[in-house]
């Protein structure tokens, strides 16, 4: 039969559309195309797949005019990940594969020269989103619901049908330790010859089989300790109600006063993520070859440099080719950006979308994707440009033009959504010294374990997500109190958007405290976190 089709799956972001690969051979000058819309490396698969077949002893139709078609035309095609369903196809249309095993399986995977099998960058997010309806869903539809809403329900079985899914051994392997599919669904091979001789019945799917993964460890790793930071308690104690609420943090202080000490130890005192979240976190780490194994289930770090460009920030989509950025990047993790008004002007303010809903949109003429973004936003910057306005220890060389040229680079939107806004002080030497140590994180992480868990158990997400409507609900105030935070915010010239804020963060209070009603003493102390660069 000169005509075979083999079948596999796109990668565009998060979403796995699935693809023909159809084969077809016929008389005439000898040739080799591929059509639909594939982008240079999918065109180079011809040389690729002809010296892999020769290399590994399988025949190759030299003399045969060969036309590969990617279904459906109109879908970019990128990566190498479709050399080992064209192979297949190739062995299928001259007979050499019965076309009738190559039903009930998905292939992907890059071949090198020789035939061995290459792993594929995103093959966990493209099980993910097959496993969550990738084979129903629109093109233009993402494989997770905005972030307002819960997640699809995992379902049994990867993609539709329950079909197998041969890839890669290293990359069958990162799917197995992330748990994205049942055992006997998932192959792995290290050579095209393995599975042709699993195709053709010479050898048995067990021989294919990763190994069933252990179960998850959700290790806190080398997490920094919050007992080395000495005094900042006002600092410390934001740190404290950023991670038992999800609030964004912003540290302002002079140079050395701290805050990159104080945020790079957020990341320890986060409750460690839940097995879908984990799987969302890794599933996005895969689609830019950042997924370590060994870090399964951990919170993600991100840190980018300054002089990041929006793109890198936010993510880019260009010819199809989608790279995620910092945002979706940490997504269930945190987001640290170190001197935040030396980031673009346009960077930043593409923050503002994500911050609120959790996810980002990345818009071209062709292609419209969304990637989630819930991260967790912890910021530090100096008070002006030279770094000692408000310094006790050194003198200021800024001109109040110059300091209101530097904080006018952060937006009054950008810090509208910002929860929390702590000023720190910088110590003298002699000062540190004397200091004691300060609380251990394990002490401030079961507190905040504690917080994290009424939480759970009232709304079902942290405090930080709560929407405007359910505020009235769990955050409701007696009359006197209503009062009284109506007459703070209103001296403060604060916005509605503060208004809601604040009640998160004292709701969080609250809960720190072991309070099932939000007292005078949390509102205040909520306002007080919100203080620093003059806000509310």
């Amino acid at each position: 039969m000169p005509l075979a089709v083999v079948a596999s799956r796109a990668l565009l972001g998060l979403e796995a559309p699935p693809v023909q690969v159809e084969v077809h051979l016929s008389g005439g000058l000898p040739a080799f195309g591929i059509v639909g819309l594939p982008e240079a490396e999918v065109r180079e698969a011809r040389e690729r797949v002809r010296s892999a077949l020769l290399n590994s002893s399988l025949p190759f139709p030299a003399a045969r005019r060969i036309v590969v078609n990617l279904a459906p035309a109109d879908l970019p095609k990128e990566s190498g990940r479709f050399d080992l369903p064209i192979a297949l196809g190739l062995l299928a249309a001259q007979g050499a594969i019965d076309p009738a095993r190559l039903a009930g399986h998905e292939f992907a995977g890059e071949l090198s020269l020789s035939g061995e099998l290459r792993p594929v960058r995103g093959a966990l997010a493209m099980l993910y989103a097959a496993q969550a309806g990738g084979a129903e869903q629109s093109p233009g539809q993402a494989p997770w619901a905005p972030a307002s809403e819960a997640p699809p329900p995992r379902v049994p079985g990867l993609g539709s049908g329950g079909r197998r899914f041969v890839l890669p051994h290293a990359s069958a392997l990162e799917a197995a330790v992330a748990g994205a599919g049942p055992a006997g669904q998932l192959l792995g091979a290290r050579h095209l010859n393995d599975v042709v001789a699993y195709l053709c019945g010479t050898a048995d799917a067990d021989s294919l089989r990763v190994p069933a993964p252990a179960t998850p460890r959700r290790p806190r790793g080398s997490a920094p300790e919050l007992a080395d930071v000495r005094g900042q308690a006002p600092a410390r104690r934001a740190l404290e109600v950023a991670a038992a609420g999800a609030h964004h943090l912003l540290l302002v202080g002079p140079p050395g006063s701290g805050k990159t000490m104080l945020a790079q130890r957020l990341w320890g005192l986060l409750p460690a993520l839940d097995p879908e979240q984990a799987l969302q976190s890794a599933a996005l780490l895969s689609l830019d070859g950042g997924f370590e194994p060994e870090a399964w289930a951990r919170r993600s770090l991100r840190s980018p440099h300054h002089g990041s460009s929006a793109a890198s920030l936010l993510g880019s989509l260009a010819a199809g080719r989608l790279r995620p950025g910092e945002v979706s990047l940490a997504h269930h993790g945190l987001l640290f950006l170190d001197e935040l008004p030396e980031f673009d002007r346009r960077a930043l303010e593409g923050l503002r979308e994500p911050l609120e809903s959790g996810c980002v949109h990345l818009a071209r003429a062709a292609r419209r994707l969304r990637l989630p973004a819930r991260f967790q936003l912890v910021a530090a910057m100096n008070p002006c440009p030279c770094g000692h306005l408000g310094d006790t220890t050194r003198e200021c060389r800024c001109t109040p033009e110059q300091v209101q040229r530097y904080r006018a680079r952060l937006s009054g939107p950008l810090l509208d959504r910002i929860d929390l806004r702590v000023e720190l002080s910088a110590l003298a030497p002699a000062e540190l010294f004397e200091l004691p140590p300060g609380e251990p994180s394990a002490l401030v992480a079961e507190r905040v374990l504690r917080a994290t868990a009424c939480q759970r158990e009232r709304q079902g997400l942290p405090n930080a997500r709560l929407e405007a409507s359910a505020l009235e609900q769990h955050c409701a105030l007696p009359g006197a109190e209503r009062r009284w935070l109506a007459e703070a915010l209103a001296r403060l010239g604060a916005s509605a958007r503060s208004a809601h804020r604040v009640l998160r963060v004292a709701r969080t209070i609250a809960d720190l405290a072991g309070s099932p009603r939000i007292a005078r003493t949390h509102l205040a102390e909520a306002l007080q976190l919100r203080r620093a660069l003059g806000g509310a």
